[in-house]
């Protein structure tokens, strides 16, 4: 290994990328490519920038990675001691770009096909992604057989991801005044029952390619009252819930009504706030199970939700795979240190070099 990554790394914090002003950066990782990794094409859709190889392998490994961070927090420019880099995007995730765009530019004659993929505005509402944007319009370019995203996992393998289900409940009641509340019915009483019974949910871990997952079921925000001298007549509750790849989300709403089914009358009314799919392991595919195998890498559920789904959406098995700490992620002192970059770097090139 000849170049360092930690001062790669540096360099990428050090190109300010808050979500919705990533050009700077793109414009850099670009030049990049172009000029040191001549066997690679390069497309670029907007702020986004994909690189392949076109060797014609039996397989195609699709390496992907956000470009953007959350707004920085006095922590930009990067400061270096010693072996630890301290900035925003450190772990989140400018030392997953780093150990990319090395693999780009060194690795020539990968036995997988390679297709690199740099893209915007993740850590920001779904509409602006990047990466949906390329699935819309260039889906070509994200051909693939297995995808590993480059968010922080400490350099262990996190699985799939877990799906998101959101959705408000309002509960309806009959409007009085309070010195005559029984003219009326209080739907914030009503609210009661159904926290009683998210409060009294048993839970479910699901083990889902030999990874564990830990569903989560909570109320998020309550809303209601008119005055205060008025019984309401409705009140709700915003539902969040994290449900396991086993799952799609229409099987975890069905589960959640069943819950609530003793306190939910024909009058009320649900909307959803936000839906989006889990994503399998994956864990079964050659490539990933070399990757696992090769490295001793430990594995893990991911608890969270990743774009990992969107690949998965599409046909194409995926998983999480970089070398920050997903703890330290937005944090002040966010930060990364050496060693599980030149981790990841070794273990992803042994993978492009000897395949399965």
């Amino acid at each position: 290994m000849t170049t360092d990554l930690l001062a790669l790394t540096a360099t990428l914090v050090d190109i300010r990328s808050e979500s919705h002003d990533e050009q700077a950066i793109t414009d850099w990782i670009e030049h990049q490519l172009r000029t040191r990794a001549p066997w690679l094409t390069v497309d670029r859709v907007g702020n986004n920038l994909v690189a392949r190889s076109t060797l014609g392998r039996a397989m195609r490994l699709v390496l992907a990675g956000h470009t953007d961070t959350v707004p920085i927090a006095d922590n930009v420019p990067s400061r270096r001691e010693g072996d630890v880099l301290w900035g925003c995007g450190t772990a989140d995730m400018k030392s997953g770009l780093a150990v990319m765009l090395e693999l780009a530019c060194t690795v020539s004659d990968p036995v997988p096909d390679v297709t690199y993929v740099f893209y915007e505005a993740e850590e920001v509402a779904a509409e602006h992604n990047g990466l949906q944007r390329l699935f819309k319009e260039r889906p070509d370019l994200l051909v693939g057989d297995v995808a590993l995203l480059g968010e922080p996992t400490n350099g262990e393998i996190e699985a799939g991801c877990q799906g998101v289900l959101r959705f408000w409940l309002t509960l309806k009641g009959v409007r009085a005044h309070t010195a005559r509340p029984w003219m009326g019915r209080n739907a914030i009483h009503r609210l009661g029952e159904v926290l009683t019974l998210l409060d009294a949910w048993p839970g479910r871990d699901p083990v889902v390619d030999g990874c564990t997952y830990r569903e989560s079921l909570q109320a998020v925000r309550v809303e209601g009252g008119i005055a205060g001298n008025v019984v309401p007549d409705a009140a709700r509750v915003l539902i969040a819930h994290r449900f396991a790849p086993d799952r799609n989300s229409d099987d975890a709403m069905a589960a959640i009504m069943a819950l609530l089914a003793p306190v939910i009358e024909p009058d009320d009314e649900i909307a959803i706030d936000d839906i989006s799919q889990a994503a399998q392991p994956g864990l079964s595919h050659p490539l990933l199970r070399a990757l696992v195998e090769q490295n001793s890498l430990a594995v893990n559920a991911k608890l969270g939700w990743t774009d990992v789904a969107r690949f998965a959406e599409h046909g194409v098995p995926a998983t999480n795979y970089g070398p920050g700490d997903a703890t330290l992620a937005h944090m002040r002192d966010e930060r990364v240190e050496r060693a599980p970059i030149e981790r990841t770097f070794v273990a992803l090139r042994g993978l492009l070099e000897r395949g399965c």
